[in-house]
């Protein structure tokens, strides 16, 4: 009589779709939110994770009414994962930017602080320059778009930088810009130029919720000399709810210099207060995937931007 054990079934291959519903359902941690964020339906994506989970005959998940949680050995998965869709959409790039340069989709992912000040003059110039190039935006916080960058799912960032260190990507600065205090108009520093830092010691500094790198900023030019902000539990999800908060007198914030005239315009109960020199401020580029085989076609597209974003009020960085 035969003794032996039962020989295990060998995992299958996962398909490259398995792979990318399942990276999905590690990163946003919900089968809904992942399906909205894939462009699939909710029943597929599930199918195609349970399908993974069979192949490899291995449990990656465990589902839960609220959430998903992922197994231990999923977290080791969803690492493997993504670096094998990382160079499949490598080999994509590559073979399309060898094909024909600004053709085809662009998944540009921008910050909340960036998007509706820039993005204007961004889309003007893919219009105009690039018209065979199919741009796709996404605006997310900075955590998440470097998340997708490493991912495969986007392919350059328009954000603050330094994005993500030198070993996750290759930072390309377009400018510079400054910080600019904004108060309601009867505040006795409205309209005021060339004031020090160290007014903000006094001040009722509002920020944006956590998440934003924009809040970071803040906080670290209000450390730099010694005040602490954010005393108040008023917190903002975006600079349009800030400003508004402003002009009802709960305090005073701070804004990027291109953010000014769309913000200050929402309102009269605004006033700009500029700092003395040197400003606080930030630098705004691009950010991609170090060694990205379309690396030549982003450095052409970071230098159309500085041609065409000169005209805000920024400081262009060559």
């Amino acid at each position: 009589m035969n003794t032996q054990p039962p020989t295990a079934r060998s995992p299958r291959t996962p398909t490259v779709a398995q792979l990318r519903a399942f990276v999905a359902v590690a990163e946003y941690r919900h089968f809904r939110e992942a399906a909205a964020a894939t462009g699939t339906s909710q029943p597929a994506l599930s199918g195609a994770v349970a399908a993974l989970e069979e192949s490899l005959g291995a449990q990656l998940v465990e589902r839960t009414t609220r959430k998903v949680i992922v197994t231990p050995l999923g977290e080791r998965v969803h690492e493997h994962a993504r670096r094998v869709l990382a160079s499949l959409q490598a080999l994509t790039e590559e073979v399309e930017a060898a094909r024909r340069p600004f053709t085809g989709p662009l998944h540009l992912g921008v910050i909340p602080t960036v998007a509706p000040y820039l993005l204007p003059t961004v889309l003007r110039l893919v219009r105009d320059r690039y018209p065979e190039l199919e741009l796709h935006v996404h605006e997310e916080r900075t955590p998440s778009l470097l998340e997708g960058l490493a991912a495969g799912r986007l392919d350059v960032l328009l954000l603050a930088l330094p994005a993500g260190g030198t070993s996750q990507t290759r930072d390309i600065p377009l400018f510079d810009e400054d910080f600019v205090l904004v108060t309601p108009p009867e505040h006795p520093l409205a309209g005021r130029a060339d004031v020090p830092r160290d007014v903000l010691l006094d001040l009722d500094v509002l920020l944006l919720e956590e998440g934003h790198c924009l809040r970071d900023q803040a906080l670290d030019i209000c450390r730099e000399v010694g005040a602490e902000p954010g005393g108040s539990t008023t917190r903002a999800a975006g600079l349009s709810t800030l400003v508004q908060l402003v002009a009802g007198g709960l305090g005073v914030t701070l804004l990027p210099a291109t953010a000014l005239d769309v913000e200050a315009g929402r309102t009269d109960r605004l006033a700009a207060v500029r700092f003395a020199a040197p400003a606080p401020g930030r630098r705004i580029g691009l950010a991609t995937r170090p060694g990205s085989a379309r690396s030549a076609e982003y450095d052409r597209f970071a230098a159309s931007l500085r041609e065409v974003l000169a005209e805000l009020p920024v400081r262009i960085v060559t």
